[in-house]
């Protein structure tokens, strides 16, 4: 099978396999969910890693005020005492002010943290650095994992506004936010390759021939973004070495340019007459007075 080492600008992300007979429509719809849903679980785990350290979030309405404010708001939180993490609390104020204070035990914070790191490395870079290709059934397989863990850890569940539960019920609000720019919708997703559009309505042997055995760079990117930046012809790694060849080629060269062209003249074979004296015996004569 064919494998489309898929980046976006200079970032990689992720190693797709498919084969070259697959329509570009088919293949450009499993890439953009993939790269989306990537995108969704890094924000998942985030989200998680804070579930850990400073409990669940705070009503709507409560977030951002202090406890004084709070209670002369009157806004009732009705969640907190319902949604409690097994094992018990302990406080772990949140600075930002998004959630209550009221963290799991450092053994379960611990859990939440193990399995949020383990899921981030699944869908890493170095996932396609390493030649394994990612797919969404694996990224959904780490997904659960984390809504398993945060079961055990809050077995009760947690409030309907909290954004753990928003992302697991794929119920986010992303307007507005930085993480917005980041997610390519299918109708505006565009893959290049070689400098070239791979149009949909075309199959991928339609570019790269029918050898299965291919592998391509290709870059994602939104529609109008004109044609990306083509990858050099050689990586940083041998540009580096190729540079270091050259300077030391250079530096041998201005040691050779600092050497008198006629030394060798001084040399004893090149003198034009060292035969001769060697045949009447008088090679080793010195004419210096005594």
């Amino acid at each position: 099978m064919v494998k489309l080492n898929v980046k976006r600008g200079d970032n990689q992300l992720f190693l797709y396999e498919t084969l070259t007979s697959s329509s570009m429509e088919d293949v450009l719809q499993d890439i953009v969910k993939i790269y989306n849903e990537i995108l969704r679980l890094n924000r998942l785990a985030d989200e998680i890693d804070l579930l850990a350290a400073h409990g669940i979030s705070k009503p709507p309405k409560a977030i951002g005020l202090t406890d004084e404010q709070i209670e002369e708001m009157k806004i009732v939180d009705e969640y907190t005492p319902k949604c409690t993490p097994s094992g018990g609390t302990v406080f772990q104020r949140d600075d930002i002010g998004r959630r209550t204070g009221n963290a799991p035990t450092a053994k379960l914070a611990e859990v939440l943290r193990k399995t949020c790191a383990d899921a981030k490395a699944a869908v890493a870079p170095t996932v396609a650095a390493a030649n394994k290709c990612l797919t969404l059934d694996i990224i959904k397989e780490e997904i659960n994992k984390l809504k398993g863990a945060t079961m055990i850890v809050y077995p009760m569940g947690l409030p309907p506004y909290d954004p753990v539960q928003d992302i697991l019920d794929d119920n986010e609000d992303l307007a507005g936010t930085q993480d917005s720019t980041k997610v390519i919708p299918l109708d505006e997703a565009q893959l290049w390759w070689a400098g070239k559009e791979l149009m949909r309505g075309k199959k991928l042997c339609d570019y790269i021939g029918k050898n299965e055995k291919t592998k391509i760079v290709t870059k994602l990117q939104k529609r109008g973004g004109g044609a990306p930046v083509r990858e050099p012809v050689v990586d940083e790694e041998l540009q580096k070495k190729m540079m270091a060849w050259q300077f030391q080629r250079q530096e041998e060269m201005k040691k050779l340019e600092e050497v008198d062209d006629d030394d060798y003249l001084n040399s004893p074979w090149a003198d034009s007459r060292a035969l001769k004296n060697r045949l009447q015996g008088t090679g080793n004569i010195g004419w210096n007075p005594r």
